[in-house]
């Protein structure tokens, strides 16, 4: 009678693969209401340790290597950048950085290594911290190749900061919070300190959905001006909410589809008329209710949009008349 061994377990091989740029957006938005890097420090060496770390806690088997995909203008690394490119098993691999702060190249880079990766059998599973729809093909690919894809994405204040199909596509899905993220993040002194000299600014995304002030009930208001004046008219959108969810819109496409797709949309300040009804559907899906019979409510939708679109490319704001 013969006799068969257990089989030996297989171990994986993996390896980590970080878009810096969503990372840190992401992350800021989530503990300061802002994405952009003058705003706060990272302390990216820790940062790193941490991802892997959990990385090892998740998955049985032997790292490869963490990828770690920033932009420099003119590829040329940061002080900052070289100390990560110097850490082991860490490849830092950067694209390049424009003058309007953007960053190129680096979605690209991390499809490429992703299916190389896949094509040559150097992993059996990838940890993909990003969250472009630009990256499913890459997903795609590395599955064809028999790859599990490891999606992680950043806690989002409100909504979510990744695209759909992405989250669709990947093999699982984990999310690190806020509790993770904050020892390797801290508010620049600049941005701490309280400015008395200009006029109020206008609230970030997150300010504006981090808190809700309650409002009276509709009875108690209803009752209150009966009243005093007689019957109630028919009461339209509150403004207020009107252009928060505008600026929720336009923030939540920013982060999930990406720079360059929104940089599409500009100069403006006319939508193409599919973006402006998907504006006001998500819209109305925030708001809980129709816009449609009230166009002043729509162009205070339009105006917040274009704000919020504008504010992240800083250049001037302009009205549309869609």
């Amino acid at each position: 009678m013969s006799e068969f061994a257990a089989p030996i377990p297989v171990l994986a091989r993996y390896a980590v693969m970080v878009d810096v740029g969503y990372i840190y957006a992401a992350a800021g938005e989530l503990l300061f209401g802002t994405s952009s890097r003058r705003d706060y420090r990272v302390d990216a060496v820790p940062l790193i340790q941490a991802v892997t770390k959990h990385a090892d806690e998740l998955i049985r088997g032997e790292l490869l290597r963490v990828y770690w995909y920033d932009a420099a203008r003119d590829r040329v690394p940061t002080i900052d950048q070289r100390v990560v490119a110097q850490m082991a098993w860490v490849k830092l691999r950067l694209g390049n950085l424009n003058a309007r702060g953007q960053q190129k190249g680096v979605d690209a880079q991390i499809r490429a290594d992703m299916e190389a990766l896949a094509r040559h059998r150097a992993i059996t599973d990838a940890v993909l911290i990003a969250g472009d729809e630009d990256m499913v093909p890459a997903v795609e690919a590395a599955q064809a190749y028999g790859v599990r894809v490891h999606l992680w994405g950043i806690e989002p204040p409100y909504g979510t900061n990744q695209a759909e199909r992405l989250v669709w596509e990947s093999d699982t899905v984990d999310v690190l919070e806020a509790a993770f993220l904050r020892p390797y993040f801290t508010r620049a002194p600049a941005a701490e300190q309280p400015r008395t000299d200009v006029s109020p600014t206008v609230p970030s995304p997150a300010q504006l959905f981090g808190e809700r002030h309650p409002r009276p009930p509709v009875a108690a208001v209803r009752n209150a001006y009966t009243a005093s004046t007689g019957p109630l008219p028919k009461l339209g959108p509150d403004r207020r909410r009107v252009e928060e969810a505008g600026e929720h819109v336009a923030h939540k496409w920013i982060l999930t589809r990406g720079q360059d797709n929104i940089r599409d949309l500009l100069p403006g300040p006319i939508l193409p008329p599919v973006i402006d009804k998907e504006l006001l559907v998500e819209a109305e899906k925030e708001l809980g209710q129709s816009l449609r019979p009230y166009q002043e409510a729509r162009e205070w939708l339009r105006d917040a949009f274009w704000a919020r679109v504008h504010r992240e490319f800083g250049i001037g704001v302009g009205r549309s008349r869609g």
